[in-house]
Parts: structure tokens; sequence; C-alpha cells
């Protein structure tokens, strides 16, 4: 299955069936990891808030959730210039902390978001991410505890992420078509 956003093709690439499986088995590790604990899952808007979602329904320790709002692409580029157009409003200190991240490609925004955390001195940190981009990455980042898919460096739209703003609503994932 093809969609189109503002002229660009876009090809189904992981299926929500794939998505739901995947969450649970993170939600399952996590429950496991977190049990007699309460962490506050801080999801960075707007691409997590699907993913946050449907990993909170597998969530069965008390916890809490919090959000930031970064924007750092244009298009289908990423600014160099990470923007908060949302900030922390709760205190991290001594908390254990779960940053939820929809995609994480060249770690930029990651990285800004960890150094905001961090400031705060929580108690520890994990990132969970639906989806990771391994040869993107431009950063070393040694607290990703939760990975849900792993690919290439391909821009993907759907559950969530976007194109100029469109296309967060479909339940699947779709990569940009390698026909353009």
């Amino acid at each position: 299955m093809k969609i189109q956003i503002d002229q660009k093709e876009f090809e189904r690439f992981i299926e929500y069936e794939q998505i739901k499986k995947r969450i649970r088995l993170i939600g399952i590790e996590i429950n496991v990891a977190y049990e007699g604990r309460k962490p506050l899952f801080l999801a960075v808007l707007n691409g997590s808030f699907m993913f946050l979602g449907d990993l909170m329904k597998q969530i069965e320790v008390a916890s809490e959730v919090s959000f930031i709002k970064l924007k750092s692409y244009n298009g289908t580029s990423r600014d160099e210039q990470i923007r908060e157009m949302i900030g922390l409003d709760v205190s991290l200190r001594g908390r254990e902390v779960i940053i939820v991240e929809d995609i994480i490609d060249s770690g930029n925004s990651l990285n800004h978001t960890l150094n905001l955390v961090k400031a705060q001195q929580p108690a520890s940190v994990a990132v969970c991410t639906l989806l990771l981009k391994p040869d993107a990455v431009q950063h070393r980042f040694n607290n990703l505890a939760y990975i849900g898919f792993e690919i290439k460096n391909e821009f993907v739209v759907g559950y969530g992420l976007d194109y100029n703003g469109l296309g967060r609503n479909f339940r699947d994932i779709y990569k940009e078509s390698s026909s353009q």
C-alpha cells in the first residue's frame, strides 16, 4: 500500500500489528525493570504521542507522565538548532526518568533532551524509542534501554511521525518510496 503526502510517495514499511507486538514486549521489559518503583515517562512531542499512548496501556507499575515539545525538522531535513516549544514543567531531581521518543536519527534532539534532564539530577535516565537509525546517529548514548525497531536511514511517516505536519494519523509506518 502506498500513500502520498505533499507530492511525496510513501510505501508501507511497518504494519500496526507489528508495532503493537513490539510495544507489548517493551511494556513487559519496563514492568519487570521498574517493579516496585515509580518512573516518570517524559514524552517528546509531537511524534511520540501514539507510541506513548500504546505503551502506557502496557505499563502496570505506578508511574507518571510529562511532556516536552521540541522542533528539529524542517520538512525532511534536520535542523541543527533544536528549539523547545514546550519545556519541562516538573522537577526530575531524584526521579527515575524514562525518555520516550518516536525516533532517534541524528540524535540531536535526544542529546538536547538528555542535557535538560541530567541538569535536574534525576536518580536514573533510560531512553525508550520506537525507531532507531543506527547509521544516522551522531552521538554516543549509553542509556538506550528500550528500542522498538532499528531501521535504515530512510525518511518515515505515520504512527505519530510526520512530513510537514501531515501523516501522523496513519496506524502503519511508511517509508519514502525509492522511485522518487
